[in-house]
């Protein structure tokens, strides 16, 4: 019997060694994640590159700032000064402690948002853009749909608990890159400490970045920590390294610097980001090149599973043909569509543009989908509206 158990354990361990070495060989290794959800995702390509019960739909505490602070940035002026109501100054929870009257401008008060978490700060913010916490949560709303966040719904600009107010790990990490890539937003969620003005006591407002992740990651440039007793733990971190930017988000984790720790040096070891196309590259054989350089991260299997096919238009199909442009180049990993880049005649005075120069043309469209390839189409075409003549 004894002799049973023991060939018996032997060949566990044995058919467990061969089935980790063959794993090793096809994909990157394994990674433990204590959090109940998570998503690790390359900012740039937009790529969730891990998912731990991503779609599972969860309280996301003030992790919903994060969506507070973009919908601010992009429909407020930074400079606007913003007056604090008595229900802002009397909100629960987390705050910065504003006064009934005080002003302040908006951009100091979203440090005070990021940085301490201030639920105060969150409704003064939501009143003075949405004219009411009610239009408020409408353009949360709505900017969640038009970045394709298809398990969240938002009730309140702070993220105290209230029902039907959730998200998921995935639709997170998906807001997460969309903020990043707005400048204003960067400044602030990287910032340790800050100073602003304080009208009530003869000495400045001063703000310590709760985010922990700011001093013990190398690289760390983001973004924002949550809690409540029915969350729980969730965290939201960003780094920076070899020109990636990597974003993680875990909901109720006990162990949430450890995790983030991992699952960034996870996604920077095992998925860096790869040069697919450089802008200027030319189409074999003919007068035609790259609009833009394409990057997404890749393991070392996918290396050599990528694939480019050019659509090319023809002359009497699209008024952009007289812009000089010719079509776009698809990327493939592994036959699955990742992102494409316009194409353009060799002598066209668009490659010779910045990418921010070239989104002045009115090919936005094309634009666009080279930056954020994989994203949905409605965001897409929300910013082709924006950007358009006709939309501004």
């Amino acid at each position: 019997m004894r002799k049973a158990r023991l060939l018996l354990m032997i060949l566990v361990a044995f058919v467990t060694m061969l089935s980790t070495s063959a794993g090793s060989l096809a994909a990157p290794a394994l990674l433990y994640v204590k959090a109940e959800a998570a998503a690790l995702i390359d900012v740039q390509s937009g790529r969730i590159i891990y998912s731990k019960a991503g779609d599972k739909r969860m309280r996301i505490a003030s992790l919903t700032k994060i969506m507070t602070a973009i919908v601010a940035i992009e429909r407020g002026k930074l400079s606007d000064v913003v007056q604090v109501s008595k229900n802002a100054a009397g909100k629960e929870g987390s705050s910065i402690y504003l006064k009934q009257g005080e002003e302040m401008s908006l951009h100091n008060m979203l440090y005070g948002l990021m940085l301490r978490s201030g639920n105060d700060a969150a409704t003064a913010i939501a009143e003075h853009v949405g004219g009411s916490l009610e239009g408020f949560v409408f353009m949360m709303n709505e900017t969640a749909r038009m970045i394709g966040m298809t398990g969240s719904e938002f009730k309140n600009p702070s993220g105290l608990d209230e029902e039907g107010h959730y998200a998921t790990a995935n639709d997170m990490a998906k807001l997460t890159a969309y903020a990043l890539s707005n400048p204003a937003f960067q400044d602030i969620v990287k910032t340790k400490i800050k100073t602003a003005p304080n009208p009530n006591d003869p000495w400045d407002y001063k703000w310590t970045n709760k985010n922990k992740m700011l001093t013990f990651y190398p690289g760390a440039d983001g973004v924002k920590t949550g809690y409540t007793k029915l969350a729980l733990r969730c965290l939201v971190s960003s780094a920076t390294r070899n020109g990636q930017q990597l974003a993680v988000v875990t909901l109720n984790d006990s162990d949430d610097w450890a995790d983030h720790t991992r699952m960034l040096d996870y996604g920077f070891n095992n998925y860096p980001l790869t040069e697919i196309v450089r802008k200027g590259d030319r189409l074999e054989g003919m007068p035609i090149a790259a609009g833009k350089t394409f990057r997404y991260p890749l393991n070392k299997d996918e290396q050599g599973a990528v694939r480019k096919d050019a659509k090319l238009l023809q002359s009497s199909s699209s008024t952009g043909y007289v812009f000089g442009e010719r079509g776009s180049l698809e990327v493939y990993v592994n036959n699955q569509l990742v992102g494409s880049v316009p194409l353009y005649e060799e002598n066209s005075p668009r490659l010779k543009l910045t990418d921010n120069e070239a989104f002045k043309y009115k090919d936005y469209g094309l634009e666009f989908r080279s930056v954020r390839g994989n994203w949905p189409a409605a965001l897409q075409s929300a910013f082709i509206r924006l950007l358009s003549p006709a939309g501004r």
